[in-house]
């Protein structure tokens, strides 16, 4: 397995479209271990397609609980159990996780309980285990050091960045976050920057869409980054290679990545991707210079 990282969702926001981008989930694979980050809805799926074994999967990340992140953790992990999956998973995020696992697995109690007695699996609470994250956390799965900082994005308070170092990468992942300057320390001479990101000609038009009118406008100036901002966080981090995901419009045809691109120019000049669901990013040295 070469280290990779994947997008499996790319779309900031929970609303799907037809033949659009799925919400937030991606695939961290290093030193032969796969990691999840965030579950938003299809994320199942894409592992599917992406040749990733359910029953493989070493570790989950969810950065914060907005549903876009979250709407398909259970779901995966039960589909991964029921698949044949017996090894124990590690799931980490904010401390509100451990009332979410409770209250799904409280929704499935029927089939577990079938599952569990006639079929003889071993019951999902002796094989998964929450860990709530918080400012300070910092953790070694194997040569992987990950650590958590957390970022701005109201009204939310736990929403954390994530980084993951190995000797041979380092790899950041934004989360949600409106303009957060301290990221850029966070993220200093990282790799690889993925950082959330809003384009704000598309504003007008998703805020029409989505009759979301003054309340999802707000929501999106308070807590999300143009990408001008970006620009300006990944220049101030001197990263190797920024990628923006999350992308706030992310299934508008009326913009291509020449606007991001255009957009960014005057913050950003390094090597700069506009991810899109289904990219596979290696993580080799040389792909990373």
């Amino acid at each position: 397995m070469s280290d990779r990282i994947m997008f499996l969702g790319t779309k900031g926001g929970p609303s799907v479209r037809k033949g659009g981008p799925m919400p937030s989930s991606s695939l961290l694979q290093l030193n032969g271990k796969s990691y999840v980050i965030d579950c938003g809805l299809g994320v199942t799926r894409s592992l599917v397609n992406a040749d990733v074994p359910l029953t493989q999967i070493d570790a989950i990340f969810i950065t914060h609980l907005h549903c876009d992140h979250i709407l398909e953790l259970g779901p995966l992990i039960y589909t991964a159990w029921a698949s044949g999956r017996t090894a124990p998973l590690d799931v980490f995020g904010p401390a509100g996780l451990v009332e979410y696992w409770a209250n799904f697995m409280a929704a499935m109690s029927f089939d577990h309980g079938l599952r569990t007695g006639g079929e003889r699996r071993t019951p999902l609470s002796k094989l998964v285990t929450i860990y709530p994250i918080n400012e300070n956390y910092r953790t070694n799965l194997g040569t992987t050091k990950v650590s958590a900082k957390r970022v701005e994005h109201p009204p939310v308070i736990d929403c954390f960045a994530l980084r993951f170092d190995t000797p041979n990468h380092s790899i950041v992942m934004s989360a949600d976050t409106c303009y957060f300057p301290p990221l850029a320390e966070f993220a200093s001479g990282a790799d690889v920057l993925v950082h959330e990101a809003l384009l704000s000609a598309g504003i007008d038009t998703l805020v029409k869409r989505l009759n979301g009118g003054q309340g999802l406008r707000d929501h999106l100036m308070a807590g999300h980054t143009m990408v001008e901002d970006v620009g300006r966080i990944a220049t101030a981090a001197n990263v190797g290679h920024l990628i923006l995901n999350h992308l706030v419009p992310a299934d508008d045809l009326t913009f291509t990545t020449a606007d991001w691109q255009s957009a960014i120019f005057p913050t950003w000049k390094g090597r700069m991707t506009v991810a899109t669901d289904g990219l596979s990013i290696p993580l080799a040295p040389e792909s990373l210079s």
